[in-house]
């Protein structure tokens, strides 16, 4: 049975996580720093186990069983560059080891169009209106950035439409690599139990490996 350490297990993305790795058969630990959110978590999915600690106290021990990592930690845009800095601390931590891992991107580092001229980061950021949140885009085209150099650790990344929420998985999924994905609608809308589906079918179906794919609802 494969074994998924989901990191930031009590979020939106998280949960979702859970509840699909599950339904897939798989053994999940969730971590998280928030004991009461976690017994909460085990509360709603009594199949699971709950590993109370900070992801940067993370060492190389508490993966021992493990098959798979994912990475769904999320924080506030004043300290968005702790995504990068949790990134490296993991990825140090799997350096020459069997252990997958996957990261939960976000939609900056995505091109606007098939030409590749320009990332939606560059859009984020022309808008002064995104001053409040901006950081946190900005820092997951680092992080990517960062990953892209990354030789011996078997990780991948999964990246959403330019609107990411909490909704159930769509019936029509799209699948891209570097360009943003739009429905019909000319709408970029990803939903996060749309997420934890492609996540998982990765983790099942190993296609993207040392690279980023993005995911929208069709």
């Amino acid at each position: 049975m494969t074994k998924i350490l989901i990191i930031g297990a009590t979020g939106m993305t998280g949960k979702s996580l859970v509840a699909e790795a599950l339904s897939n058969g798989f053994s999940v630990v969730a971590n998280g720093r928030n004991k009461e959110k976690l017994n909460a978590l085990k509360s709603e999915f009594s199949g699971i186990e709950v590993f109370n600690k900070d992801a940067f106290d993370l060492v190389k021990t508490d993966f021992e069983g493990i098959d798979v990592i994912i990475d769904a930690f999320a924080t506030s845009p004043d300290q968005a560059y702790l995504q990068i800095d949790l990134a490296a601390h993991l990825i140090a931590l799997l350096r020459n080891t069997t252990i997958r891992i996957g990261f939960i991107l976000g939609a900056g580092s995505l091109y606007t169009d098939e030409s590749k001229t320009q990332l939606t980061n560059d859009l984020i950021a022309s808008d002064e209106s995104t001053k409040p949140w901006r950081a946190t885009p900005e820092n997951q085209v680092y992080e990517l950035e960062f990953l892209r150099h990354v030789k011996n650790v078997n990780w991948f990344g999964v990246s959403p439409g330019s609107n990411y929420i909490p909704g159930k998985k769509a019936d029509n999924i799209l699948v891209g690599n570097d360009v943003l994905l739009v429905n019909e609608q000319n709408v970029s809308v990803t939903t996060a139990d749309t997420m934890a589906f492609k996540v998982i079918e990765e983790i099942k179906n190993n296609n993207h490996n040392q690279t980023r794919f993005t995911v929208a609802n069709g």
